[in-house]
């Protein structure tokens, strides 16, 4: 973990295993490291990303502060595989929330990915690892395969057992976006 955590503060960026895919991440304010991600993905900025934690502080820097009613709602699901659009404050870059006023924001339950969150001591940015519009890698392997020597780690270990990534969901309308 400690050469994972390394990478990140050197700007770098890494794959790790999440609830039903590896991802990849990157210091989420570091400029540098998203619109790198984001080229290696073929990725528009647009779209905007799914930021990660291990716990709700860690996103708490990034978003407007939860009614009681949505804190409900969305503590709920989490931790857990519910990746929620909530409001972002306007110092939120434009590389995380693209054209949105929303962030897309998950408190993970794979083990892995809380402990890699607790290590670096903040939210990191989670896209799947796959090249956009393909199948998501499953494995370190997949993603040494579909990256080679494009990212500069890769934390080993099992994906969860979801089948799906993270389902998203608007969490002022309880709308789903992503199954």
């Amino acid at each position: 973990m400690k050469q994972a955590i390394d990478s990140l503060k050197a700007g770098g960026i890494i794959a790790y295993p999440t609830e039903a895919v590896y991802g990849l991440g990157c210091d989420p304010l570091n400029k540098k490291a998203v619109l790198r991600l984001l080229a290696l993905k073929k990725r528009s900025w647009e779209k905007g990303l799914i930021l990660i934690a291990a716990d709700f502080a860690q996103l708490q820097p990034f978003l407007k502060p939860l009614s009681p009613m949505l804190e409900k709602r969305v503590f709920a699901e989490w931790p857990g595989p519910v990746t929620w659009l909530l409001a972002a404050k306007s110092t939120v870059p434009y590389w995380l929330c693209g054209q949105y006023e929303k962030l897309a924001v998950r408190v993970t339950a794979h083990p892995k990915a809380v402990e890699l969150c607790q290590q670096w001591g903040g939210a990191l940015v989670s896209t799947s690892a796959n090249l956009s519009g393909q199948a998501a890698a499953k494995t370190a392997f997949d993603v040494e395969q579909f990256f080679a020597k494009t990212i500069d780690y890769i934390v080993e270990g099992a994906v969860g057992e979801r089948k799906r990534p993270s389902e998203i969901r608007d969490a002022l309308t309880n709308r789903v976006l992503r199954v």
